[in-house]
């Protein structure tokens, strides 16, 4: 199979996972950039980025269009999330990966489990807590910076549990924050000496893009609370083989 073929396979998949899930992108790019596509973790991480920043906001324009954004929440989530974001960015470098890995699996596995507890209750918009949604916008901003992804996999656990939203619009949602998130940390990243291969990337991120419009189409058939228990599930099987991968 020839590279071209894996860089639009691959890119569909993480497109439809973005358009479905809110989330989940970075979790399938990096590791087809690097054992797919040849790339080296740090290119792979940055070309994340750029895929997950045009994918998510080509499907935040498609879920806008069906109501399924809670535009206060999220402008307050991501904005929060700006600065650490940055400052992940330009810390992520001085890390050990061991140690970046392992804290990425415990995180992972924490919110994973919090989606599989009965659904929280939706909150209407004069509900919504500013502190505590700005909280946890910027330990999400933090985490985007520093492990080079998007951040759905714990935004949307986050707009559930912590600003109260249904599973459907929370989805919708956090591809705001993942958009804004990105392109924050993917600044922080633009003076760093990375080489990324357009010729793989380009494709891979067209094809994300046309995948993320079947996504969002597949989670409009699929009950919010399937969605979640998805969602949670794959983000525990990640967040187990993560945790192997740093300990072993």
């Amino acid at each position: 199979m020839t590279a071209l073929v894996l860089a639009l396979v691959a890119g569909a998949v993480t497109g439809i996972a973005l358009g479905a899930l809110g989330g989940g992108g970075s979790m399938l790019a990096v590791p087809a950039l690097i054992y797919l596509l040849g790339s080296t973790p740090a290119a792979a991480t940055t070309a994340s980025l750029v895929v997950v920043s045009v994918t998510s906001v080509t499907a935040l324009a498609a879920h806008a269009r069906t109501g399924t954004v809670h535009w206060r929440a999220g402008a307050l989530f991501a904005a929060a999330g700006l600065l650490p974001a940055a400052a992940g960015g330009a810390l992520s470098t001085r890390l050990p990966s061991a140690l970046l890995t392992g804290a990425f699996a415990v995180i992972a596995g924490v919110s994973a489990l919090r989606m599989l507890r009965p659904a929280a209750t939706a909150r209407d918009s004069a509900a919504v807590r500013p502190l505590r949604v700005a909280g946890a916008g910027a330990g999400l901003g933090a985490v985007t910076g520093v492990l080079g992804v998007g951040g759905g996999f714990l935004a949307v656990p986050a707009l559930v549990n912590v600003v109260g939203l249904r599973m459907r619009v929370a989805v919708g949602t956090s591809l705001l924050v993942i958009s804004v998130n990105s392109l924050a940390a993917l600044g922080a990243r633009a003076g760093a000496a990375v080489s990324v291969d357009w010729t793989h990337l380009a494709p891979f991120t067209a094809a994300a893009v046309l995948g993320a419009w079947d996504g969002r189409r597949l989670s409009a058939r699929l009950s919010s609370d399937l969605l979640r228990r998805l969602f949670a599930w794959a983000l525990l099987l990640v967040a187990a083989v993560m945790l192997a991968d740093a300990v072993l």
